[in-house]
């Protein structure tokens, strides 16, 4: 019968015994390993901190990042928020006199959107990022389902609340 391979060596300092559990080698290289015995692997993981030397700052970007996988992105239309086009020459502007010379002018004032979602809130439309976060937590807590034992106006109402919170996160025009 051919041998088969050698087990491998716990890579604690002084160990010998065999090492049949990864651990991560350091944080910048989670797919580089080292192999370490149970009793190692164990202290290993009460000591592992991945979060170490970062501010809280930092690890809150790191769990947005996270989201898309640290890969860049871009904002792009979401719940008719429409595109936005940057347009430092100035080429679109007369396509924006081509359109309001088609249409007329509204005889009254329409609420927007954004005035809309700030209404579902209870904020009037001098409200700004913080007021929205704010008041928003404010309401999730008070219409959590956990507290109205499934009361299907309280969940409904909620659903209204995230979209508005939602919508006013990436698309509302706030100061």
């Amino acid at each position: 019968m051919p041998p088969g391979p050698l087990p491998r060596v716990c890579a604690w300092p002084g160990c010998e015994a065999e090492g049949a559990f990864r651990a991560p080698r350091s944080k910048d290289s989670l797919r580089d390993y080292q192999w370490l015995c149970l009793d190692h692997v164990r202290e290993f993981n009460r000591a592992w901190d991945y979060f170490r030397g970062m501010t809280s700052d930092d690890i809150d970007r790191h769990r947005r990042d996270d989201v898309v996988w640290h890969r860049p992105t871009w904002r792009t239309a979401v719940q008719g928020c429409g595109p936005r086009i940057h347009d430092p020459l100035g080429l679109l502007d007369g396509l924006a006199d081509l359109e309001t010379e088609r249409r007329p002018p509204p005889t009254r004032r329409l609420e927007t959107e954004t005035e809309r979602m700030l209404g579902r809130l209870g904020l009037d439309a001098t409200a700004v990022l913080t007021d929205v976060k704010q008041r928003y937590k404010q309401l999730a807590k008070r219409l959590h389902p956990d507290l109205h034992g499934g009361d299907r106006r309280a969940e409904e109402r909620l659903k209204l609340i995230n979209e508005a919170y939602t919508y006013l996160l990436h698309c509302g025009e706030l100061a």
